[in-house]
């Protein structure tokens, strides 16, 4: 234990008796039959129990422990973190039903960007497509062109300005 427990109660005539952490400390260096007594943490006290509940009560607590560390290798989120003080469900999750005016904004959009990417110059598609499509850094496609990043940057603005009016039309 990591504190001195505030009380323990000891099994004695079919009850329990209550004595102070100290008293029990005492007792248990006169009588050897404390030795012997297995007891189990609750509320900050000792309560004495039967060896079944003793092994009952240390098996949970060591499965607990594992469970919690293979959630934490694992970084798995507990559902009991969303919800209040009194086990409600919180409403933050977001929504995920999509929002069918966007999606067909959306859908329409990238059409029009398929039809203006065509009228595009053969060097402006293949920078556009080695930076939005291919993932690649201003700075690598720089390289692979042989002009500096600054250069990419610049045609790069130019090309969204010049996609931008033919969209927009």
């Amino acid at each position: 234990m990591k504190y001195a427990p505030r009380k323990v109660y000891i099994k004695e005539s079919g009850g329990y008796v209550e004595l102070s952490y100290t008293e029990f400390c005492r007792c248990r260096e006169s009588d050897q039959t404390y030795m012997d007594k297995l007891f189990i943490p609750v509320q900050g006290c000792l309560l004495e129990v039967v060896r079944e509940q003793y092994t009952d009560f240390y098996r949970d607590k060591e499965r607990w422990r594992y469970l919690q560390k293979l959630d934490t290798k694992n970084s798995l989120l507990s559902l009991d973190g969303f919800t209040d003080s009194e086990g409600n469900p919180l409403d933050f999750i977001a929504d995920e039903a999509a929002d069918i005016a966007e999606t067909v904004v959306n859908a329409v959009m990238v059409d029009r960007l398929n039809a203006a990417l065509p009228l595009l110059s053969d060097s402006e598609q293949e920078l556009i497509q080695a930076i939005f499509f291919d993932g690649l850094s201003e700075r690598e496609v720089g390289a692979r062109l042989g002009i500096t990043q600054s250069v990419v940057n610049k045609r790069k603005a130019r090309i969204l300005i010049k996609l931008r009016k033919i969209i927009e039309n």
